[in-house]
C-alpha cells in the first residue's frame, strides 16, 4: 500500500483480484442503490438529518459532539419529526 499524504494508507491496487474488484464494484453499486431507495421511502431520515444540519449551523456549537448528542437525545425529537411529517403530507 502507498503511503498518502498525513500518513494514511492507499488503496493497494493488487490486493484485490480482477474478479475480486469487478465483484466489490457491482457490490458498492447495489448498496448505493438499496441506500438510496431506503433513503427514499423513509422521510424521517431527511428530516432528522436537515434538523441537525439546520440547528448547527444556526447555533455553531463548540463542541459539535455534545451538540449531536444532545439533539438526538432530545425526547421532544420523535414528536417534531412526527408533526413535521404530517405537515408535508398535508402539503402535498
Amino acid at each position: 500500500m502507498a503511503t498518502l499524504q498525513g500518513g494514511f494508507l492507499g488503496p493497494d491496487p493488487g490486493a484485490l483480484s480482477p474478479a475480486q474488484q469487478e465483484q466489490l464494484s457491482r457490490f458498492k453499486i447495489q448498496t448505493r442503490i438499496a441506500n438510496e431507495k431506503y433513503l427514499r421511502t423513509h422521510k424521517e431520515v431527511e428530516l432528522l438529518i436537515s434538523g441537525f444540519f439546520r440547528e448547527m449551523f444556526l447555533k455553531r456549537p463548540d463542541d459539535i459532539q455534545e451538540f449531536a448528542a444532545e439533539y438526538f437525545t432530545d425526547p421532544r425529537l420523535p414528536n417534531k419529526i412526527h408533526m413535521q411529517l404530517i405537515k408535508e403530507k398535508k402539503a402535498a
